[in-house]
């Protein structure tokens, strides 16, 4: 395993980035294989832990919610401990009434009876088109094959990653490395989102595990703040989907005595997670539907975090700015605009805007700039806004990406 980045934490502790999917975590294995829901590439993932595993999780804030994420949010919140995890792609199971949950529960039937587990240990997740029944037998026949070729290793991981994709063009997966009570520990994870992307869950999935042991109260806390920094903070074309969730599975086979949120070495452990889940949500960001350029937006200066954070949501997720990007127009009236209907309250004279390190609004005011320099900003692959206001010391960041010709092409035929 290559080490790509080595961060400080503490003093003498490190997180290491490691290029290696979710199965470098002890005890998972996965799989990916080809179900027969979409024309060709794998359309159902099987991840399965050896021990059993405390999990925590997020659901979509949507009323309409899939019959899956109702089955997998009862048993998260429930005994809130699992095995396994089985997601199909190309049908998200959604809208299909008494006979969607008889479907999600038969998918996780499926998979126990394949592991030998109990049923309550598999959670269930599906993602695609709305509105269309499962072909359960082709369903069935996948379950079968995957828990035939669960492994371990690079291949199995990225494997399962396809089997979860739908609308998304590259894969998306992390891993770190930290010690914990002089133990090795090991958290990744694996993502899927392109569009229906939108603050409070989007039609994203998202699945995490680590080897590391950490008491359930601590860690259901921890998963929520840091989902509310990260994967709450994505916005790709504010659509907020019927199949959204998060899951993270701690199966403490490490070996460490089980961290609890007045550990001195708890905040390794959380800044290991932060990172890996930001990874994911920048990752989903920048593979919007069509899109060219990711947008991170950064708020500072707000009455508070959550303030900046909700400031920098509708920035990112403002169709004129997003349009602007697109476009290289350094419209900054169109941020300045997107910040005020926010809903927080604040002084339009106190705030300041920036694209990368060049100002263009002063005091809520037009500033002169170079707008060759501006241009060459909004050129890169990667667009800063940063925001400065004067109402506190909040701050909070958003991603988004620009809003492109391809999407309407994309979403225009998405079924077909």
């Amino acid at each position: 395993m290559r080490v790509e980045i080595s961060m400080q934490v503490a003093e003498g502790q490190q997180i290491e980035v490691i290029e290696a999917g979710i199965t470098v975590v002890r005890g998972i294995k996965t799989a990916g294989v080809h179900a027969g829901l979409k024309r060709k590439r794998r359309d159902l993932a099987l991840i399965y832990s050896e021990s059993p595993a405390v999990v925590v999780g997020t659901f979509t804030t949507n009323q309409v919610k899939a019959a899956p994420v109702l089955v997998t949010q009862a048993r998260v919140r429930g005994r809130g401990v699992a095995r396994a995890i089985v997601c199909n792609s190309g049908n998200a199971n959604a809208c299909n009434g008494p006979q969607g949950e008889r479907d999600a529960l038969a998918m996780g039937a499926a998979v126990a009876k394949e592991l030998g587990l109990a049923e309550e240990d598999v959670l269930v997740a599906s993602t695609g088109v709305i509105g269309m029944p499962l072909d359960m037998d082709k369903v069935r026949a996948g379950i079968a094959a995957a828990a035939r070729e669960l492994a371990r290793g690079r291949e199995a991981a990225a494997a399962a990653v396809e089997g979860i994709m739908t609308t998304d063009t590259v894969p998306k997966e992390v891993a770190v490395r930290f010690r914990i009570q002089g133990r090795d520990c090991y958290l990744a994870g694996m993502a899927k989102g392109s569009g229906m992307i939108h603050p409070n869950m989007a039609t994203m999935l998202a699945f995490m595990a680590t080897d590391c042991a950490v008491d359930k109260e601590a860690l259901d806390r921890l998963f929520r703040e840091v989902v509310s920094r990260t994967f709450n903070q994505v916005s790709v074309d504010g659509d907020t989907s019927t199949n959204d969730m998060a899951l993270l599975m701690a199966n403490g086979m490490a070996g460490n005595h089980p961290l609890t949120a007045a550990d001195p070495e708890f905040p390794v452990f959380a800044r290991a997670l932060e990172y890996a889940a930001s990874q994911l949500a920048k990752a989903i960001a920048r593979d919007g539907e069509g899109a060219s350029k990711l947008l991170e937006v950064k708020v500072e200066g707000a009455s508070s975090d959550e303030a900046a954070r909700t400031i920098a949501r509708s920035i990112a997720r403002s169709n004129l700015v997003k349009a602007a990007v697109f476009g290289e127009d350094a419209n900054w009236g169109r941020i300045l605009c997107a910040a005020g209907y926010a809903g927080i309250p604040f002084r339009p004279e106190g705030v300041n805007i920036y694209l990368g390190d060049l100002q263009v609004c002063e005091h809520g005011a037009a500033l002169p700039f170079d707008e060759a320099v501006a241009l060459e900003v909004l050129r890169q692959p990667e667009v800063l806004i940063r925001v400065t206001m004067s109402e506190g010391r909040g701050e909070g960041v958003a991603w988004g990406c620009d809003l492109t010709y391809d999407y309407v092409k994309i979403n225009a035929s998405y079924r077909t």
